[in-house]
């Protein structure tokens, strides 16, 4: 069972008009609301109901709405409100689940009475979060690429995807040919994208001046930056040639290609929580505070996320740390990561507290990851990618440096305050700059990992 909390300032999966997706429940059937990535609404008639099983329900969406058999597995049912998000196993009940809401709020949320009262999941047909990209890649029916680009798209718009301008407007480009057809020179204008900008691109990059600094922008004023760059991107989307010669009316070539750009993201597909973490100590008094953040999981690895701000504070792959959660009956419930960083220049070991009541749910989510990863077969080789000539160096096994410095997906470790250590028999003592080994013991147990533990020299200063 997945958690996650929903922090975007667009309307979200979670935000989206969400009335009770049992909408009578009679002797013998039922009339259920399925909600998919559009916001479109199926409605089933179940019998049965409090019994079904999630599996039950899912196959019935797949015959409603003629999905292929790889649908099975790229897609799960979630129960989704405002305050929590849980992607539900097959054997899950749905209908008791929905019952028992107002427990799972007291337990995963911060949320007040009233609002637990007030609150009420849908049942959403979203993506699995435990799909692997690579399998993506050979999907070819047209409608589940559709169903997990709109889902992808929602997550951009929505900023629960923080993306550079520049993947924004790739994006929103595609968006534009999917909505609007193939680009014609003077038709749209950038004039005429701004009327519906926030269609393609996240709400704060529309956000239109006021005041003052609105009055410099006169109706005949020259087109802002978003609106040109997103109309410029939007003349370069390619079109797809069939095999006869001509250019084809089916829509797969760019649903395709959202779904490739948007697997540059190191979170895409990822589950959502919500938590916050201490701000580093600011001014002469010292005041830090804390800051919300999401917390981004996926097969891949842990991304720190700013609600606020848009942008990644820290990102990490399953390799380069070990974690552990405390429980709000030992103190405070806390979710710790552990990873190498350096301390003005020098090497040290710092760990991350990330205070949430879904702590327990995001440290089980990453260890069942971490299990799957190490249980899968070895991803298949791509088709249509050309092998490495002789004599050619092998891929790095590290990751590729971002192409952009100053990118909302890169880490800020200096927006977060961490702690550095050394362990001294039983004694944590922090530290400054190296401890001698990992405080916790979970981690990834294969020797492929790059976390590495610091070792102390001599004259170790302690603070």
């Amino acid at each position: 069972m997945n958690g996650t909390e929903g922090n975007a300032e667009q309307p979200g999966p979670a935000e989206r008009s969400h009335r009770s997706s049992v909408s009578s429940v009679g002797a013998r059937a039922a009339d259920v609301l399925v909600y998919l990535a559009d916001d479109t609404v199926l409605p089933l008639a179940v019998e049965n109901l409090p019994s079904l099983s999630a599996h039950e329900l899912h196959r019935a969406v797949r015959e409603v709405l003629q999905l292929p058999d790889i649908a099975l597995d790229a897609f799960a049912l979630w129960l989704v409100s405002p305050l929590l998000e849980v992607q539900l196993k097959p054997k899950h009940q749905p209908y008791r689940l929905g019952r028992q809401w107002p427990e799972l709020l007291l337990r995963f949320s911060d949320a007040s009475d009233d609002d637990v009262a007030m609150d009420e999941p849908s049942l959403q047909f979203r993506r699995n979060v435990f799909f692997p990209k690579r399998r993506e890649l050979q999907i070819h029916d047209e409608e589940v690429l559709r169903l997990l680009y709109e889902e992808a798209k929602g997550n951009v718009l929505a900023a629960r995807y923080p993306c550079d301008v520049e993947d924004c407007e790739a994006l929103g480009a595609l968006v534009c040919r999917v909505q609007l057809g193939p680009y014609q020179a003077g038709q749209p204008t950038a004039c005429a994208l701004r009327e519906k900008l926030d269609s393609f691109l996240p709400a704060h990059l529309c956000k239109r001046g006021h005041g003052l600094f609105a009055a410099f922008r006169g109706r005949g004023s020259k087109a802002a930056t978003g609106e040109q760059g997103l109309l410029n991107a939007y003349c370069r989307v390619k079109e797809a040639v069939g095999t006869d010669g001509e250019r084809g009316a089916s829509l797969s070539p760019h649903y395709r290609a959202y779904l490739l750009k948007s697997h540059e993201l190191p979170f895409y597909g990822c589950a959502f929580f919500h938590g916050e973490v201490d701000k580093p100590a600011q001014g002469f008094l010292h005041r830090g505070g804390r800051k919300p953040v999401a917390v981004a999981i996926s097969l891949e690895g842990v991304h720190v996320i700013d609600s606020r701000e848009k942008h990644v504070l820290l990102g990490l792959r399953f390799q380069e740390l070990s974690w552990d959660h405390t429980s709000p009956e030992e103190e405070e419930s806390v979710l710790w990561l552990e990873f190498d960083g350096d301390n003005e220049g020098t090497p040290v070991n710092k760990l991350l507290k990330i205070y949430s009541k879904q702590a327990e749910l995001m440290s089980g989510l990453i260890e069942y990851c971490i299990e799957l990863n190490q249980t899968s077969e070895p991803a298949a080789p791509q088709e249509n990618v050309p092998a490495p000539a002789a004599g050619s160096p092998p891929p790095p096994a590290q990751r590729p440096q971002l192409r952009r410095q100053g990118s909302v997906v890169c880490s800020r470790l200096q927006h977060l305050s961490t702690i550095d250590y050394v362990e001294e028999g039983q004694q944590i003592k922090r530290v400054k700059p190296k401890r001698t080994t990992s405080f916790f013991s979970r981690q990834l147990s294969t020797g492929q990992g790059s976390y590495t533990v610091v070792q102390p020299t001599d004259g170790l200063e302690q603070g």
